[in-house]
């Protein structure tokens, strides 16, 4: 029998959620984000609470339908989809994983040294994706089944402009080209906005579609991991120009970036448009403090510190939760979540003790 992850239960508002995001006051509860949960801690949830009971793994629609299941269940007001079959060819290396949840395929790392694109001749040999050939079989699907408290949140191998121009040179490569070769970063970065502008055109198609969430990690700990000026002539051009097309749609632009962004949240605020930023990590800046510093402009989502949830206990998480929320919910502008997404060596109950007590809340 199907059974609740949530002592309290949640009833989806999309509509909700979107206000809440734009600030639109105060909710009546807490609503929750992530960028992923990772395919193990999926696997463990539908197993502990039944989630599968009465779905057909052979329905052709199986994995949609019990992604609607599991995001009820844990309180969300949303799915996640993009277009599918977009390949873009990146070297990796693999390692055993050593996490709760094993991962049995191994944990990818990407190559940091030397990518696919180190020179002109591999620029203009590498296979390009054709964002017109992806597929849309998710997002057709919702937009039909989708239970009409819920929407989806267009998010998923999206706007990756500054991780791309890693991924694609090789970060220590990207370093030297940003001196020796501009030019040739100059025409990558073109190529990506060329790609994702055709992959939000696509979503945005969708009308169940009523959040777009970039992803781009542009951080380490202490700073950027290229300059400021670099950022501005490179990265944020694709940005502005996602924020953009989204807000003409009407939606809310959200952006998930790993780092340490000081120098350069003034630019994703007023120059950008951001409507929302997602990534924090204590030793960097707590979304407390950004609540404070940015509150007042775009919401602030997630926060619930990774390596705190993987090491507290759950008097603790509870206990941090209800501060976090006390500080961040007044006047809207906050979702409950995790500092980054729900990986599979967060033990899953010190997870499922966030959701709880965000689920017990009241404002």
């Amino acid at each position: 029998m199907v059974k609740s992850p949530l002592s309290v239960p949640v009833t989806p508002n999309w509509r909700e959620l979107v206000d809440v995001i734009m600030r639109h006051g105060t909710p009546e509860r807490v609503h929750f984000i992530e960028l992923f949960l990772d395919a193990e801690v999926q696997e463990e949830l539908c197993r502990r609470y039944h989630l599968l009971d009465g779905l057909d793994e052979d329905d052709p629609y199986f994995d949609l339908k019990r992604q609607i299941r599991l995001q009820r269940a844990l309180g969300y007001d949303y799915v996640r989809a993009s277009v599918e079959n977009l390949e873009v060819p990146l070297y990796r290396s693999t390692l055993e994983d050593t996490a709760q949840l094993k991962r049995e395929t191994g944990r990818r790392f990407m190559e940091e040294h030397r990518g696919p694109i180190t020179n002109w001749d591999e620029f203009y040999a590498y296979p390009w994706p054709d964002p017109e050939a992806a597929t849309t079989r998710a997002l057709e699907w919702y937009e039909e089944n989708l239970p009409e408290d819920m929407c989806v949140i267009g998010s998923g191998g999206f706007a990756h402009f500054a991780e791309y121009l890693t991924w694609m040179m090789g970060y220590e490569t990207l370093c030297y080209a940003l001196y020796d070769q501009r030019d040739l970063v100059a025409a990558i970065a073109e190529r990506l906005m060329n790609l994702f502008e055709a992959v939000l055109r696509r979503m945005l198609q969708f009308e169940r579609v009523k959040i777009i969430w970039g992803s781009d990690d542009m951080g380490f700990r202490s700073a950027t991991l290229i300059s400021p000026a670099d950022l501005r002539e490179f990265v944020f051009p694709g940005h502005k120009r996602m924020a953009e097309m989204s807000h003409a749609a009407g939606r809310p632009y959200l952006l998930h970036a790993c780092g340490n962004l000081r120098e350069v949240m003034e630019d994703l605020i007023e120059d950008v448009r951001i409507d929302a930023k997602h990534s924090f990590e204590d030793t960097i800046e707590s979304v407390i403090e950004a609540k404070q510093l940015y509150g007042d402009r775009i919401a602030l989502l997630g926060g619930i510190d990774v390596d705190f949830l993987c090491r507290a206990d759950e008097s603790a998480i509870r206990e941090r939760v209800r501060r976090t929320l006390d500080a961040c919910l007044p006047g809207g502008g906050y979702c409950l979540g995790t500092g980054n997404s729900v990986a599979n060596y967060i033990p899953l109950d010190h997870y499922l003790a966030m959701q709880d007590e965000g689920a017990r809340y009241r404002p």
